[in-house]
């Protein structure tokens, strides 16, 4: 089978995408375990890594979705159905990211750091990990998803950020939310650059993780 070539421009959004987690928000997560901590106010030995163990949480539930989400098409394929997922999968899929763009939105009011620098940064990166995730989920749902699942999406960006406005949360709990998105992100990002068959674009992909990661680092 011939790889498909990827967009330079996924592979940079990627790039982008994975340098915010891992320069941002990982060295937040480490001061955040020490709010986290002190607020449940538990002796518990597992709580040291907490934070950490959340992370791997959201990478663990993205990575099942993903695979749930490729064996529907198999299926599909192998019955002649055509290379799509199945409808009850489809809304299993969407439900679930919805739920992550809702905390996305949601974060959008509640960062570790509230200042404008930070949000601009966190939209930049959030804005081209969006454009990633679409181009994921259409490869997956077709028609489907261009016709209904997108539309959800958007729409649950904004119904998270509406929540936000309208809540106050918690440091401990801000710290927990990050360190489940920042699992998921890395699992979305990967998924769509490592499989062979995509014939990713390192350089570009290595242009986003280190201008990125040198523009937050200088600011």
């Amino acid at each position: 089978m011939r790889a498909k070539p990827r967009s330079r421009w996924l592979s940079f959004g990627s790039g982008v995408s994975v340098a915010y987690v891992f320069v941002h928000i990982l060295p937040e997560l480490s001061k955040a375990q020490i709010t986290l901590q002190s607020s449940l106010n538990i002796g518990l030995a597992f709580l040291e890594h907490h934070v950490y163990l959340v992370a791997l949480l959201g990478l663990a539930v993205f990575y099942g979705l993903e695979r749930f989400a490729n064996k529907s098409r198999q299926r599909n394929q192998k019955a002649g159905k055509g290379d799509v997922t199945a409808l009850d999968v489809f809304w299993i899929h969407i439900a679930s990211f919805a739920v992550y763009n809702a905390l996305i939105g949601y974060l959008l009011v509640h960062r570790e750091e509230s200042s404008i620098k930070s949000l601009l940064f966190y939209s930049f990166a959030m804005a081209l990990h969006f454009v990633v995730n679409d181009n994921g989920l259409r490869e997956n749902h077709k028609q489907i998803y261009d016709r209904i699942g997108r539309w959800l999406l958007v729409a649950a960006i904004i119904v998270g950020w509406v929540i936000g406005i309208g809540t106050v949360i918690h440091q401990a709990a801000v710290a927990v939310l990050f360190a489940f998105l920042s699992g998921g992100i890395v699992l979305n990002v990967l998924k769509e650059e490592l499989p062979e068959e995509r014939e990713s674009r390192f350089w570009a992909f290595a242009l986003g993780t280190f201008g990125y990661a040198i523009l937050l680092l200088a600011l």
